[in-house]
């Protein structure tokens, strides 16, 4: 049985788990440790039972803890190269990844991980290097896409066999164009390599996605340009307007930027 639950989703800090009865993998880890740890005993879940760390690019509410926590559990961190120089980098991590830790992945290709198969694929973002993750088990896959300025048509085939997806919903564009941002910081999250919108979200999973397709999970909202009602409401008046229902063919959700969501059963 693969098993999901997000222990944050946005600009405060990004960490999903997904594990099986015999293994699993931390996706990002830009929550404090003692907070994950809390987190794994508020829901009767092992932390030795974690045994990998893949990392989706190098800012800061996504790589906080990486260092330490992979040197506390010995636990190997898979990333591309330019991602494992940007944490080198980044003044956020004090602690870095052991180099004996640090595991080199490269967009489209495939590796095989104790239960999980997983590919990562190039996501456009203005961090040193992005990428989602296809994550296959058994007869169950998980996609997730965070972090993008948009979607590439590598990105939707991987959203089109995706039977559980987490993808970002980050504005809602009225809220950026009027809110309380610099000008710069608005054009920066409307470009290409910023943030996907609501309305980007929705159009994305419409036109790409299959039959095969149970459950998504809007993630990494803003707290500034977005409210969780109201993503709900855009993509699915937005889904409803390609004829496809949500709650009816497949279940829709949306992530809490700060809290755990429970832990979900994927099959």
């Amino acid at each position: 049985m693969l098993k999901f639950i997000s222990f944050g989703s946005g600009s405060s800090g990004n960490c999903y788990y997904l594990f099986t009865e015999t293994d699993g993998l931390l996706i990002d880890v830009g929550v404090g440790i003692r907070t994950l740890r809390k987190h794994f005993k508020d829901y009767g879940l092992n932390l030795s039972h974690v045994r990998r760390i893949l990392i989706t690019h190098d800012h800061a509410d996504h790589i906080k803890s990486v260092g330490s926590i992979s040197y506390d559990m010995h636990l190997p961190v898979f990333a591309t190269a330019a991602v494992h120089k940007g944490i080198d980098r980044n003044y956020c991590v004090q602690r870095k990844v052991g180099t004996e830790l640090r595991h080199i992945l490269e967009p489209g290709v495939t590796v095989q991980m104790g239960d999980f198969t997983v590919t990562p694929f190039s996501v456009p973002h203005d961090s040193s290097d992005n990428v989602g993750y296809f994550i296959e088990t058994g007869d169950a896959n998980f996609c997730v896409i965070t972090d993008a300025g948009c979607v590439t048509d590598e990105m939707a085939q991987y959203i089109g066999r995706a039977q559980h997806l987490v993808i970002e919903a980050n504005h809602d564009l009225e809220m950026l164009e009027h809110g309380p941002y610099p000008q710069h910081l608005k054009v920066r999250i409307h470009s290409k390599t910023g943030h996907l919108s609501n309305v980007d979200c929705a159009e994305a999973i419409a036109c790409n996605m299959s039959e095969d397709l149970r459950h998504v999970w809007l993630c990494h909202l803003s707290e500034e340009n977005n409210h969780p009602e109201l993503a709900r409401k855009t993509v699915e008046s937005i889904l409803r307007s390609y004829g496809v229902v949500a709650g009816k063919d497949f279940a829709l959700e949306v992530l809490k930027r700060t809290m755990p969501t429970g832990i979900f059963e994927l099959g």
